[in-house]
């Protein structure tokens, strides 16, 4: 590691130390950081995304972290993820401790905790920790995005989301872009004792199956009593510019329509474009794979959005389970739109 980033990191853990805010990296995506013990921090977070206060965000710690300095307990079903995925991109949700803030949690008895693999996050939770006289230490981190938009993947995303805080009020820390490029798994463990099985809250790059070779069994979907977490709402994810999902067919049928109309529109595709493409929509083609196409969802997504279209049209990826944590963030990113092209048919 550098001396510049040396440098920086001490002062990112000094920052989250006075109650101040530092966006990170982590292998998912960037998150914007405050001190997971301090409510007046966390309502920073929530002030500076415009979140709603009920909705919960994650705390990051480190890998050698005492968890039961942040859980009430920990399971024996949350200790075997653990074991598989940590560090990693899943989060699972705890009975919260008591001394924890409930502020995390959007006021739930549970909290969300987390491992980042990037080392970048990591060398900063350690360094955060050594200021603690506990020696522990946790940064509550939801993406580092207004909220309901399209998560940031490099560090110049989160300065372009936050053009109006100067380098006093948000440090940045560089980290080059995120491996996985979607929000992690999260799985619900904070009801074990009361005899319901781990359930899964949000999809991500651990898949359902993975998950479930290590439980030993299928992993339940959620209920109505499952507490609620972070990048559940039915809107969310979604770019300033209309998005519509559509299949392949018919996104064809539309460019036909849509010949000779004034807006500007791009179609995102697996295949080549159609031989007679209309030229008043442009045409953007991605390799149709799973991982990769989640690491450059949100950055496609921002580009897209610069690009001064009226409409962005994208076949729906396959609906297998390697797509599920894909499909789940466009599926959202699209339901802000639903009432505003109700003309082609999905499929």
């Amino acid at each position: 590691m550098t001396q510049d980033m040396s440098s920086l990191l001490a002062e990112a853990a000094r920052r989250l130390d006075a109650g101040g805010l530092v966006a990170f990296p982590t292998e998912t995506v960037y998150g914007l950081g405050a001190d997971a013990e301090n409510p007046e921090a966390i309502a920073a977070i929530y002030a500076a995304k415009g979140r709603p206060s009920s909705h919960p965000v994650i705390v990051h710690v480190a890998p050698e972290a005492d968890l039961l300095y942040w859980a009430a307990s920990v399971p024996p079903q949350a200790q075997a993820l653990i074991q598989a995925f940590w560090p990693g991109p899943l989060t699972l949700i705890l009975p919260r401790a008591r001394h924890v803030p409930p502020a995390v949690s959007g006021g739930q008895d549970s909290v969300g905790l987390r491992c980042p693999s990037h080392p970048v996050a990591q060398a900063l939770l350690r360094q955060f920790a050594s200021l603690r006289r506990s020696g522990q230490a946790g940064v509550a981190g939801p993406s580092a995005n207004k909220f309901g938009q399209v998560s940031p993947t490099r560090a110049s995303h989160v300065r372009s989301e936050f053009q109006d805080l100067d380098e006093d009020a948000l440090l940045v820390l560089e980290g080059g872009p995120s491996q996985v490029g979607i929000e992690s798994t999260i799985v619900d463990v904070s009801r074990v004792e009361q005899g319901v099985e781990p359930v899964l809250l949000r999809p991500g790059h651990v898949t359902a199956a993975q998950l479930a070779q290590v439980l030993g069994g299928a992993i339940a979907r959620p209920d109505a009593a499952a507490p609620r977490v972070s990048g559940s709402l039915k809107a969310h994810y979604a770019p300033r510019t209309p998005l519509k999902l559509m299949s392949r067919a018919a996104i064809d049928a539309w460019a036909q329509t849509e010949s000779g109309a004034a807006r500007r529109c791009v179609a995102v595709v697996f295949d080549a474009p159609p031989e007679n493409a209309d030229s008043q929509i442009a045409w953007r083609r991605h390799a149709a794979d799973a991982a990769s196409f989640a690491k450059d969802m949100y950055a496609l997504l921002r580009d897209l959005d610069q690009g001064g279209y009226d409409l962005i049209v994208m076949e729906q990826p396959p609906r297998s389970e390697a797509w599920r944590a894909v499909n789940d963030r466009l599926g959202r990113a699209a339901a802000a739109f639903e009432a505003a092209e109700p003309s082609a048919a999905p499929d």
